[in-house]
């Protein structure tokens, strides 16, 4: 992962949460089985901040609500221009690989599962991405996050080098 990760406070935000998948997970014990549910939530203000979080209890509402309460400590800031992202970007975590790519106005969405709950958090409106390898929900989430972590706009480029913006795009 990138050093530009921006933490953001929840004080103030207007967020979404969104269940990307629920799991049951069996125990076996000497008295019999023991189910418990394990629950990923992704949360956003569509508006370029966005966060995640995974919840483990004996029951699915309190496995999303423990997963929402994980995901607002998670909370990033990632750039979105004109409603889609500054450039292409690969990432991945495990198994699962994703590819992102910017898309022209009215594009929409098109992305699968649990990268679309990402994508649609962060407040994205046009872009084409795909997964590749593992369709597992957990490691697309993190996976996802990884790609959108490295994202730099033009300013943080130009900020990082240290010249003038229009150096950014000449250069």
């Amino acid at each position: 992962m990138s050093g530009n990760i921006k933490k953001v406070r929840t004080s103030d935000l207007e967020l979404k949460d969104r269940l990307v998948a629920i799991n049951r997970v069996t125990k076996v014990t000497k008295g019999g089985r023991t189910f418990s549910f394990s629950a990923i939530v992704v949360v956003g203000n569509e508006d370029g901040i966005v966060g995640w979080g995974l919840g483990k209890a004996s029951e699915v509402t309190t496995a999303i609500a423990k997963g929402i309460e994980a995901a607002k400590k998670n909370l990033v800031k990632i750039p979105v221009i004109n409603g889609t992202i500054p450039h292409e970007q690969l990432a991945k975590f495990g198994g699962a690989r994703v590819f992102l790519k910017p898309a022209s106005h009215g594009t929409g969405v098109v992305a699968g599962g649990a990268m679309r709950a990402v994508l649609e958090s962060v407040g994205v409106k046009d872009i084409l991405a795909k997964s590749k390898g593992s369709s597992n929900p957990h490691n697309l989430v993190k996976a996802t996050f990884n790609a959108l972590l490295e994202l730099r706009d033009a300013y943080t480029v130009a900020e990082h080098r240290g010249v003038s913006l229009d150096k950014v795009f000449k250069g």
